[in-house]
């Protein structure tokens, strides 16, 4: 029994195929796993119309009744976690624990969301006799919801769980080649008892979904998850019908290495965070800034933890790296680390694919990288780790924010007055000081430059899909 399920989309809550589909592939592997339909304009069309006859539903559904449904699909997808975790190792390459991990990690984020549901207070303005000013929050409307690839479930869970707790409906695009988280999250609210339209799914074309999704008048949000050069191409769209847009992109986070640190445990945690995910996160540490004192037994630390990182097909219980998701980034990470080496760096780990089926690509470490080359600048998204030294906190944060994406920082120090300084001047919309945790699901999480606009998580959250309505009455007409 093939542990892949049968991809189809979901619209007004209905399952569908369509005339025209495209191979997934497992990436340890190269073997196509499922056949993804595309959607047409057609196809596109239905989604609006049922997401707006979804919306006059579902805006009108008490929040304890929208939390209701969605914590019973976050009870069902806690049911379905292997099925789902065995899904997204085999159309993504991670492995099987992490992707466990990320199903946990996704119904957490609807559960915060629920509870968000029913506590998205208003208030009264005090005012003069006879008059009453009321502040009210509704949902925004029809939400087109853009998720990647490098988080199968855990992403669109975000998406979908901040528009159904706020009362919108969502058409949500999820990513061509890991489609399955997202079919799992349809499925787990078509069984939850969801209203029809309250929650579509398309795959197709990118550029022809959003193109065509974003020009509708009916959309009033759109939610992306991805690149700079994308977002901002999306954001433009956006702003032709005044749509708000809710950007989380690049990243490139730095991480600063304090001389009074535990250089031993910062080293090992930053290895073992660091090829996570094969280094497909936003929020990976990818240039570490390390307190000259330090630099060499760090380097060498962080270097051993990185060559015994075990590589290998994600269904394999010990492996603790995949693949990198498709055959595009093999040769997009060599191109960054030869133009590093040409222009002075020193290769201490890695740095060459691994021979056979599957797009690996060995656990990387670079040092002494000068500043002029590409990896300093463009984030590598994958298992690529930059060690460069500096010579005080001044220079760490200036090095830290020389690049123009602000989404996540690191620091390793237990003095109070540098994380006072870090706190101060680190340009990042998240920063963790001795942990390599940048987001959870009660806490806000965006950037700040061009990583972004808006925050998922926290109470934050739901008011991207909000807007506010004030009311103004007066006891007798004036």
């Amino acid at each position: 029994m093939s542990i892949y399920p049968d991809l189809r989309l979901y619209i007004g809550g209905e399952w569908r195929k369509t005339r025209d589909d495209l191979a997934v592939v497992n990436p340890a592997t190269e073997e196509e796993i499922g056949r993804l339909p595309h959607a047409r304009i057609s196809d596109l069309d239905d989604a609006l119309e049922a997401a707006e006859t979804g919306f006059r539903v579902w805006c009108r559904t008490a929040p304890r009744e929208r939390a209701d449904i969605i914590l019973k699909a976050s009870a069902l997808l806690r049911e379905r976690q292997e099925e789902i975790a065995r899904a997204i190792t085999a159309e993504h390459g991670k492995p099987l624990a992490q992707a466990r991990l990320e199903v946990i990690r996704g119904c957490e984020f609807f559960e915060w969301d629920a509870g968000e549901a029913v506590r998205s207070y208003g208030r009264v303005i005090p005012s003069a006799p006879g008059v009453r000013y009321l502040v009210h929050h509704q949902p925004i409307g029809v939400t087109l919801g853009l998720a990647p690839w490098n988080f199968p479930m855990s992403q669109p869970a975000r998406k979908v769980a901040g528009a159904l707790a706020a009362g919108c409906s969502i058409i949500l695009k999820a990513a061509e080649e890991t489609p399955a988280g997202a079919l799992h999250i349809a499925r787990a609210f078509h069984d939850a008892g969801l209203p029809k339209g309250v929650l579509n799914l398309v795959f197709g074309t990118p550029a022809e979904i959003s193109g065509h999704l974003i020009r509708q008048e009916v959309v009033r949000l759109v939610a992306f998850t991805g690149s700079t050069t994308v977002g901002r191409h999306l954001s433009g769209l956006a702003a032709q019908n005044d749509t708000r847009a809710l950007m989380e992109l690049g990243g490139h986070a730095p991480v600063i290495v304090c001389e009074d640190t535990d250089v031993e445990r910062a080293a090992i945690s930053g290895a073992i965070r660091k090829y996570r995910n094969a280094g497909q996160v936003c929020t990976s540490p990818t240039r570490f800034f390390v307190h000259e004192s330090i630099f060499a037994p760090f380097l060498e630390t962080f270097s051993g933890r990185a060559a015994a990182t075990k590589v290998g097909n994600g269904m394999a219980p010990d492996n603790e790296m995949g693949p990198l998701a498709n055959e595009r980034r093999v040769p997009a990470l060599m191109d960054l680390i030869e133009d590093a080496c040409a222009k002075g760096a020193e290769l201490c780990v890695g740095g060459s694919p691994i021979k056979g089926a599957g797009y690996f690509l060995k656990p990387t470490v670079l040092a002494n990288v000068p500043d002029d080359a590409r990896v300093m600048q463009e984030e590598p998204f994958g298992p690529l780790a930059v060690i460069n030294p500096v010579g005080s906190l001044d220079e760490a944060i200036a090095r830290a924010n020389s690049v123009p994406y602000g989404l996540a920082a690191y620091g390793f120090t237990n003095r109070a007055d540098y994380i006072d300084r870090m706190t101060d001047e680190v340009e990042a919309g998240n920063l963790s000081i001795n942990t390599l945790e940048a987001s959870l699901p009660e806490t806000p999480f965006g950037g700040v430059k061009s990583s972004g606009s808006g925050r998922e998580g926290g109470t934050e959250g739901l008011e991207n899909y909000m807007i506010v309505k004030t009311v103004s009455h007066s006891m007798s007409i004036v």
